[in-house]
């Protein structure tokens, strides 16, 4: 492993580790603001029971969420340090107004949320609940939106003087189709897992016979958001497709496993990789599969009918028109010319700077910049993501969510029909295990969805301008050798600390009646 592998590989551990905290935050937030207002229009003091209960899970999971994605930000400038020179005026934008608006708008209101229930008003305290859990989410907005431009970067200029991009609409990068769905998609996938975590813990309870009222009340709320979150999310992911289909068909092509596309492309429902298959063989891509006729370009353009191009294609540069014609597009041969012609311009452009007429350097660079990140390939094949690796994760995610949906409706429809539990008495532990056991397998499905997004792109830092390997710091691999594995040593610690918290303040909340009120 090279350098551009260990900082990959380090930055990818950082940001697994993060996301075990985050999603969690975003949907417990959410949940415990939905029970405090049950308790604001009630005041069943049952309900302010078990909004403290959950309050105390969500604090411990924000904490160390915050601790890791302050080291996930340093990274850019310890290990990505030319990345953040090329597009930093653009990059450090969302971040900043992460951390002037969002992050302290948690850290301000957090405090009242845990220590002003008998200093401030029940009103105000409620208003400080809501806004920490809406900061917590324009948290996720701000870092999607710059995840989002790395994924299609637009509403920016490149200026060959200073060798930098510049931002020129700061609504387009906020705004992007790519940004849009990006955050309802996380943010509501987040809701899903916090309505697993509430359903889960309370199956664990319901286990020991105890607090059985607490646990109805908690199911209600978690399962509703559950729900709902893995409607939206369903939604939204229809129109993530999209986008992805738009501004990245390589990684849609890897997610299907899709080496050569035609129009009425079908969609794979179940299949497994031929693991010898090679861009340009004439190997079979799956050693079987299931497949929906028409789904994929249904999924991709809203037309059954339409061409969804597939790895060789790309490559090739060839699609098939609405008269079933083969018309040729640009290929990532012709891409690399043009991204090497744009580069040695930017060299000729830097040289004669303050000596003679740039004017037709400029155009040169203009016409090619879209390229340029292809000039660093040594082969077309280089810009082929690891298909097995993104074809199993999206599938993993798609499986789990159909379970989640119907998972979340079943839970809905016993605890609203107590008769029907009744029946249900000789598999209700199983009942309560499966979910007890749902709650890793929405944290898998959560992480499934990131290594769709993130390695479906590879290997773009920034899409088609520049490659991981122009992105690093010079840096030794053996230096980030070593901070990898002081890395995971401290996030396994923090992992193990926020599990073993966990579980003391479940165990706790089991063991004390909730049922009774304060």
């Amino acid at each position: 492993m090279d350098v551009v592998d260990w900082s990959r590989a380090q930055f990818a551990l950082t940001a697994m580790y993060h996301w075990l905290f985050v999603p969690l935050t975003l949907g417990l937030g959410v949940i415990v603001a939905i029970m405090e207002t049950v308790y604001y229009r009630t005041r069943d003091e049952k309900w302010l029971a078990t909004t403290k209960f959950w309050m105390t899970l969500f604090g411990v999971n924000f904490a160390i969420g915050v601790a890791t994605g302050i080291i996930l930000e340093f990274e850019f400038g310890t290990n990505w340090s030319n990345y953040s020179w090329f597009v930093g005026d653009i990059f450090g934008a969302p971040l900043a107004v992460e951390g002037i608006l969002a992050f302290f708008m948690e850290s301000t209101f957090i405090a009242v949320m845990f220590f002003g229930w008998k200093k401030v008003s029940p009103k105000f305290h409620l208003a400080a609940t809501w806004l920490t859990a809406i900061g917590a989410s324009l948290s996720a907005l701000w870092i999607l939106v710059a995840n989002a431009w790395m994924q299609y970067p637009t509403g920016v200029t490149f200026n060959p003087d200073t060798m930098r991009n510049e931002m020129t609409s700061f609504f387009d990068v906020a705004c992007s189709p790519m940004a849009m769905s990006k955050f309802f998609h996380t943010v509501l996938s987040a809701w899903v897992l916090g309505g697993a975590f509430v359903v889960g813990v309370s199956a664990w309870m319901l286990l020991r016979g105890r607090n059985k009222a607490h646990c109805l009340r908690s199911l209600k709320v978690g399962a509703w958001v559950g729900f709902i979150g893995i409607v939206i999310t369903s939604i939204t992911g229809d129109s993530s497709a999209v986008t992805v289909a738009k501004y990245q068909p390589m990684k849609l092509a890897a997610m299907e496993g899709l080496y050569d596309g035609q129009r009425e492309q079908a969609i794979v429902a179940f299949g497994i990789l031929n693991p010898d298959k090679q861009p340009g063989d004439d190997q079979d891509a799956y050693l079987f599969d299931v497949s929906i006729p028409y789904g994929l370009s249904l999924l991709a353009t809203h037309d059954p009918q339409a061409f969804v191009p597939g790895i060789n294609d790309l490559i090739a540069g060839r699609a098939i028109d609405e008269n079933g014609d083969t018309v040729h597009t640009m290929s990532y041969a012709e891409r690399m010319e043009c991204g090497r012609q744009a580069q040695e311009a930017l060299a000729n452009y830097s040289k004669q700077a303050g000596a003679g007429d740039q004017a037709a350097l400029r155009k040169t660079i203009d016409e090619n910049l879209k390229h340029l990140g292809y000039g660093y390939l040594d082969t077309p094949e280089e810009a082929v993501p690891n298909v097995p690796i993104t074809f199993y994760s999206f599938h993993f995610m798609v499986t789990v969510g159909g379970y989640l949906a119907l998972f979340m409706l079943v839970v809905l429809v016993l605890v609203y029909r107590p008769k029907w539990r009744a029946k249900l008495k000789k598999t209700k532990r199983l009942g309560y295990h499966l979910a007890v056991w749902t709650i890793p397998l929405t944290y898998m499905c959560s992480m499934s969805g990131w290594i769709v997004a993130e390695v479906g792109r590879q290997p773009w830092t920034i899409q088609d301008l520049m490659p991981n390997k122009v992105a690093i710091s010079d840096l030794s691999a053996g230096y980030v050798q070593v901070t990898f594995w002081i890395f995971a040593v401290v996030f396994t610690a923090l992992l193990i600390a926020d599990i073993s918290i966990l579980c003391r303040q479940i165990a706790k909340g089991s063991r004390s009646d909730l049922d009774k009120a304060q």
